[in-house]
């Protein structure tokens, strides 16, 4: 990935790709959507690891837990929200996993958030860059859908921010065409600042030779793409990311069935219980709620509620903030709650 820092210059490339730029497809919706993403995008908070990074093993790293809009939520004046407007230190960013082998030196991210600029920047703290060139490389970005807080970081890696060159970014074959088809993302294709990686439900992609990422369709609301979750295996260990599904009864994998066989479980935690958003119709935004998740693993074994760390927690989720009641219960049951920094080693 390189960082082209005489954007907009007037070589002769440049000017082939501006005309091919003026030809690029665009939608409404998505210029809509952008319009929208933008307007929500905020200071991230200064937060750094947690723990220090383990020097051959690959291993994932948490960037972020809150759902798309992240936390401090857009407008929210209610309570939840305004300790977090006061104090920089208790904002949250976008849910994103970073995945590092420390003997290739490669880096890969799942999801592309509105947080992208600064959790880049924190991957760059844990792991360092190159040094020859000063560049933050990477070696791609994995993406479970096409709701905003799961692709739309993409637009940083476009001429107008980082001008990166063939950022591979896996996913499924309807986000793929929801990419090309639609700008302003398919003037990341045109100008080659991304290349599209195919992925292929249940098969096994290897991204080196300790690592593979394997994703497993979910059920969700998939207005413009699937919905997938990734299963990430290392050497010794593996881990499921699961940050979107409706409820666990849709879905006919039993989710019991898919965490014995990881050791690390990161899975929808979006809202705590139905009381959260009582202006809205929670049927049309489902998820399975922690309470529900929290009685219907109890019954595991000790050694598999270990395994379970709830991720993409709304603004509105009290178990977001870590002196919450809600977060007292969830530790309580043997479960834990995703924290930035939190390190997981494969």
């Amino acid at each position: 990935m390189q960082r082209n820092c005489a954007m907009e210059s007037e070589n002769s490339e440049t000017g082939k790709r501006a005309r091919r730029n003026r030809r690029l497809p665009r939608t409404a919706t998505s210029l809509a959507a952008l319009t929208v993403l933008l307007l929500f995008t905020r200071l991230a908070p200064a937060q750094t690891p947690l723990s220090d990074p383990p020097k051959t093993n690959p291993y994932l790293v948490v960037l972020g837990i809150a759902q798309d809009a992240g936390y401090p939520h857009a407008g929210c004046r209610r309570a939840c929200c305004m300790t977090a407007w006061d104090d920089p230190a208790k904002k949250q960013m976008v849910t994103c996993l970073g995945l590092v082998d420390p003997v290739t030196k490669q880096r890969w991210m799942f999801e592309a958030t509105p947080d992208f600029p600064h959790q880049l920047e924190s991957l760059n703290k844990i792991t360092g860059v190159d040094e020859a060139t000063k560049q933050p490389d990477l070696a791609g970005i994995f993406l479970t859908h096409g709701h905003i807080g799961h692709y739309s970081g993409l637009m940083y890696l476009g001429r107008e921010s980082l001008g990166a060159r063939n950022v591979p970014v896996y996913a499924m074959p309807r986000m793929r065409d929801f990419l090309r088809d639609n700008g302003p993302w398919s003037q990341l294709l045109a100008l080659e600042n991304i290349k599209l990686q195919p992925l292929i439900a249940d098969e096994q992609t290897l991204i080196n030779d300790r690592l593979s990422v394997k994703p497993i369709l979910v059920p969700h609301r998939d207005e413009f793409t699937e919905t997938v979750g990734f299963i990430v295996r290392g050497p010794n260990r593996s881990a499921l990311f699961l940050p979107d599904i409706d409820k666990w009864e849709k879905w006919p994998t039993k989710i019991e069935s898919v965490i014995a066989t990881v050791d690390y479980a990161f899975v929808d935690a979006t809202f705590y219980d139905n009381a959260e958003l009582p202006n809205r119709d929670i049927s049309e935004i489902p998820h399975p709620f922690i309470v529900e998740s929290l009685k219907r693993f109890q019954p595991l074994p000790a050694s598999e509620r270990k395994k379970i760390h709830f991720i993409h927690l709304n603004h509105t989720n009290a178990a977001i903030r870590t002196d919450s009641e809600a977060t007292k219960t969830i530790l309580k049951s043997g479960m834990s709650i995703a924290r930035f920094g939190k390190i997981s080693e494969l």
